[in-house]
């Protein structure tokens, strides 16, 4: 088979409905991880340990009867989910084809190309966290944060992330606050979907921004403490004057965001 024989083999099966429905089980399991997240925050609001992001989410699942078949199941759902949102980088959305411009086309395949390496990220972890091996998230970005700074190069570069990390918050706030993420979905959403899309987007879209602002932080003021993840931004949020407070308010809308994802399994375009 010639080699655009093979690329047009791989397009139709990346496009295909079953491997899309099958992929679908990758929002599945992203909402269960933000609703743990949630209540992680929640819990720490009231004094309660944890850690509130993607690894303490799944150290809470792999703690839980059953939880090992969870993770396994998330690896599996994860990895599907990155290699359609490859798909969508390589051979373009399989959702009404043609119909964007070549501008919105480029940007389109540019975030399914960073999606499908968020979920790959997330694919290893619940793998680690399933065979046992599973470590903290902020832990790690510490302490890539204190080899970096070992350089001026490595700062610059601490820099530049953080305000990339800032700016996909802010692209989160903006899609929640203009309801662009209706866009995502088929037909035609309820006022309920809509309230929870606009607030989970908005949550989730704060909730990034404040870890880029932190990586900043921890690059300027050179404290790789700072630069936690995450769990460190929310932490640093329950530090503050009314803290209990704010983060009650944060886990809820990570948890509405989880909810979201929920809705996305079902009705998203794919």
């Amino acid at each position: 088979m010639t080699h655009t024989g093979i690329s047009h083999t791989a397009g139709r099966i990346a496009q295909s409905g079953v491997f899309a429905r099958l992929a679908r089980a990758g929002f599945v399991m992203s909402g269960l991880v933000h609703l743990l997240i949630g209540y992680i925050a929640i819990r720490l609001a009231f004094g309660g340990g944890g850690n509130a992001d993607q690894s303490g989410a799944m150290a809470e699942l792999a703690d839980k009867a059953g939880g090992e078949f969870t993770l396994w199941v998330g690896v599996v759902a994860f990895v599907l989910m990155a290699l359609w949102r490859l798909a969508e980088a390589v051979f373009g959305s399989a959702s009404e084809p043609g119909a964007e411009s070549r501008k919105s086309e480029v940007f389109d395949r540019a975030k399914a190309l960073a999606l499908s390496v968020v979920y790959f990220a997330l694919a290893i972890t619940a793998f680690r966290f399933a065979q046992g091996s599973g470590q903290s998230s902020s832990s790690q970005s510490v302490g890539l944060t204190a080899r970096l700074m070992q350089h001026t190069a490595g700062t610059i570069v601490l820099v530049a992330a953080g305000l990339v990390i800032i700016a996909v918050g802010g692209y989160h706030v903006y899609k929640g606050a203009t309801q662009n993420f209706l866009d995502d979905l088929r037909g035609v959403p309820s006022a309920f979907v809509r309230r929870l899309g606009t607030v989970g987007y908005i949550a989730k879209g704060l909730a990034v921004a404040a870890v880029g602002l932190l990586v900043i932080l921890a690059a300027t003021e050179s404290d790789p403490n700072k630069s936690a993840g995450l769990d460190g931004a929310m932490k640093t949020l329950g530090a503050q004057p009314f803290g209990m407070f704010l983060l009650l308010i944060a886990g809820a809308g990570i948890i509405t965001y989880g909810l979201y994802s929920f809705v996305m399994a079902r009705s998203a375009k794919m």
